[in-house]
């Protein structure tokens, strides 16, 4: 089966041609200003405009005011929105695009009841917690956290690279992969060597 595989943080059209290139399936924009890794939602849409069919565009926001969320969605022609901060079902179903909700991932959390919660979302992304961040941290989590069955389809996140990715592919058994520091020589700056490896790897996974 085909592993999916979003490259986020992306601030530049040469990183986005980059990751194209090698196959990844979405470019992710964060649209929260407070973030290193922000994107104007205008230069977001000269990206999104280069983007070849099929490739989707997703714009990553954190506890953003509704009026935010459209004119920026708009602006920047997003194909899909993910909420990555404490935003209520009943927010993230209010757009007209589909969403994926965020979660960080700890002791204690009910998974399960997380996604009967946010039942609405086309699928949950799994990132690492760290108090007082909202993600982009690079750590990861502990994957035997993961249920064995979850009723929505699930992104893995937090800290992967190329020197974890088949491991972490290995044990979790994901169908989709969202990195963003794993591939950076700085924030918001990727590395196309580092893209390379990365979707290599992922690549080598679909064979075993």
């Amino acid at each position: 089966m085909r592993i999916r595989v979003k490259i986020c943080g992306i601030t530049r059209l040469e990183d986005a041609m980059a990751a194209v290139q090698h196959g990844a399936d979405a470019i992710g924009f964060i649209l929260w200003p407070q973030s290193e890794r922000y994107i104007s939602p205008e230069e977001a849409g000269r990206i999104v405009k280069c983007l070849p069919p099929f490739v989707r565009a997703v714009g990553v926001y954190v506890n953003s005011d509704k009026s935010w969320v459209e004119e920026t969605s708009a602006a920047a022609g997003l194909d899909l929105l993910q909420f990555h901060g404490d935003e209520s079902a009943d927010f993230c179903s209010r757009f007209h695009l589909p969403y994926i909700k965020a979660v960080r991932v700890r002791d204690g959390l009910d998974l399960l009841q997380y996604a009967q919660h946010y039942a609405g979302a086309r699928g949950l992304l799994l990132d690492t917690y760290t108090a007082g961040m909202p993600g982009g941290t690079g750590h990861v989590f502990d994957w035997k956290l993961i249920p064995a069955e979850l009723p929505l389809p699930w992104i893995l996140s937090g800290g992967l690279h190329s020197g974890n990715i088949t491991d972490a592919i290995g044990q979790t058994h994901s169908s989709a992969i969202d990195v963003s520091s794993g591939v950076e020589v700085a924030k918001g700056i990727k590395d196309v060597n580092k893209i390379s490896a990365f979707m290599q790897r992922v690549r080598s996974c679909e064979d075993v």
